[in-house]
């Protein structure tokens, strides 16, 4: 796949740069990144045109809700919205309007190949919000990417920051948290020391040749084949985006990745390439004189302890990662990840072990959020909506000691069946362990990997199943009734639910935040 690579530097040098200008959006979608492009670009004086290949319908909620807040510039022509005419029309995007914009705020979504090319190639200028927020930033960056675990360790280290004294500012590739914000002098991000960002690959792609991400930290979570639909199958275009998030650093960084792991192959290659300090993280102890952190073998416990070393000298290690109230071993490990970026900025070993705690966690991620006690044992319900991956659905099979009923399946992604490995083993073992059946969401007309992978998968390894189910309601209701005839084990007082895809939501669902919610939302009325 061709590589895009972008001019040095931004088309703004300030704010006040907007003003007056001609932009155009490309991407206005429903995850909340074009309406914030349209929001902030209109209030620092720009003339916008939102532009997407949806139609005004299929874009109400956000279309509704900017419209109602910026009816003056509607009527004055300083913001106007140029939608496709009917579904799969893709007939928004007008080549003029990009001719004549002074610049296009690309949405990262959006692919700068295929048909988009002509309209982006048009553009005398191409940014996106990442773009002109690190270009306008002034403040350290604190970067992290990867295919697994990356939102979950973004999270825990701006609330390890904020616990450690920082006024951290999060944002990137998580809803609700767009760069822009950090501007909006309303809302006190701008007060913010340090900046925390999520990066997808995409995001990443986007900066590439301009020069403008330049972390204090970079992190790197475990890189594992995803996303092979865009990137056409090839790991190595989408390692090769992933590698932009340390382009720029210098020995004053650190770049933190994994050394061994299922595809030890990244951490090495990340390592070998950087200029910035290499820090290393493991499930294993590291061997002595590389530096980073690990997770120690069990003992007494009945979790493994997290480990620093930051100093050749320091052998064994200190104490960085305990007891947590978030369950299974990716929480610890992705805890883990964010405990040494803190170390790397000077936080105490201690005051971080204190400082995690207390964590509880986020939404979609191994999320409890409702207890129903039944006649015979009480279930705790866990919302793991964003394992999008096999590797991650398989993670949180294996995260509970207590007995569970799994739900999975979605969408495909174009994943080989060799990373789909991962899930049928932990299946198979969760069969031997439990004797229950997986049940399983169906994944919609387009790109069934319910349908088309795993439900073959299942049948070949002889593991039992309920569904496919077309919604939440008939699957949990079903899950109820076997449940209310189940047989329970001497002694069994609480037991696990736990939805957790191993797959993409689209075709049911807007998105996987959405699939959460309405998986929670159905389950309180379920079994309410």
């Amino acid at each position: 796949m061709a590589c895009v690579s972008y001019p040095q530097g931004c088309c703004f040098s300030s704010l006040a740069d907007i003003a007056g200008k001609k932009i155009v959006v490309m991407g206005i979608g429903l995850h909340g990144g074009g309406e914030e492009s349209v929001r902030f670009y209109i209030k620092h004086g720009a003339s916008v045109i939102a532009t997407d290949t949806k139609t005004e319908e299929q874009l109400r909620p956000v279309i509704s809700k900017l419209k109602n807040e910026f009816e003056s510039e509607l009527k004055t022509g300083r913001l106007r919205f140029s939608l496709s005419t009917a579904p799969g029309a893709n007939d928004g995007h007008k080549i003029k309007e990009f001719e004549e914009a002074d610049v296009v705020i690309k949405n990262p979504g959006v692919k700068f190949t295929g048909s988009n090319n002509r309209f982006l190639m048009a553009a005398k200028a191409v940014e996106t919000d990442m773009s002109v927020f690190l270009a306008l930033c002034k403040i350290p960056v604190i970067a992290v990417t990867g295919s697994k675990g990356k939102s979950t360790s973004a999270e825990a280290i701006y609330y390890g920051l904020e616990q450690a004294g920082y006024h951290p500012f999060l944002s990137g590739n998580i809803p609700g948290r767009s760069p822009y914000k950090y501007f909006d002098t309303d809302s006190g991000a701008n007060v913010a020391d340090i900046v925390v960002l999520e990066l997808s690959s995409w995001q990443l792609a986007d900066l590439r040749g301009r020069g403008v991400l330049k972390p204090k930290a970079a992190l790197i979570t475990p890189v594992y084949p995803d996303h092979m639909n865009w990137y056409e199958n090839s790991m190595e275009d989408y390692a090769a985006d992933k590698k932009i998030i340390y382009k720029e650093q210098d020995e004053s960084g650190w770049t933190i990745c994994e050394l061994g792991g299922a595809h030890p192959r990244w951490g090495d290659e990340f390592a070998a390439e950087t200029k910035a300090r290499i820090l290393r993280y493991s499930s294993t102890p590291l061997p002595n004189g590389i530096l980073g952190a690990w997770l120690e073998p069990f003992t007494e416990r009945s979790y493994p302890l997290g480990k620093i070393r930051l100093s050749p000298c320091n052998a064994e290690g200190d104490i960085i990662v305990d007891e947590l109230e978030v369950p299974g071993m990716a929480a610890r490990r992705n805890v883990l990840n964010a405990a040494l970026v803190l170390a790397a900025l000077g936080v105490e070993a201690e005051k971080i072990r204190r400082i995690y705690a207390g964590w509880k966690g986020i939404k979609h991620r191994l999320e409890f959020f409702y207890r129903w006690q039944g006649a015979k044992a009480a279930l705790r319900f866990y919302n793991d909506s964003a394992a999008t991956i096999p590797e991650a659905a398989a993670n949180a099979l294996t995260a509970f000691d207590k007995p569970l009923w799994f739900i999975c399946g979605g969408t495909d992604k174009e994943i080989s069946a060799e990373n789909l490995l991962p899930l049928l083993d932990a299946l198979a073992a969760y069969k031997h362990k439990y004797k229950r059946p997986v049940f399983l969401i169906d994944g919609g007309a387009h790109n069934n990997f319910t349908r088309s992978k795993l439900l073959p998968a299942l049948i070949q390894n002889g593991i039992d199943y309920e569904g496919p189910f077309a919604n939440f309601d008939a699957l949990l209701a079903a899950l109820k009734m076997t449940i209310e005839s189940t047989k329970f084990e001497a002694g069994t007082r609480e037991e696990a639910v736990v939805f957790s895809p191993g797959a993409a939501s689209f075709g049911l669902f807007d998105n996987e935040f959405v699939r959460g919610d309405i998986f929670k939302e159905t389950v309180s009325r379920i079994f309410g």
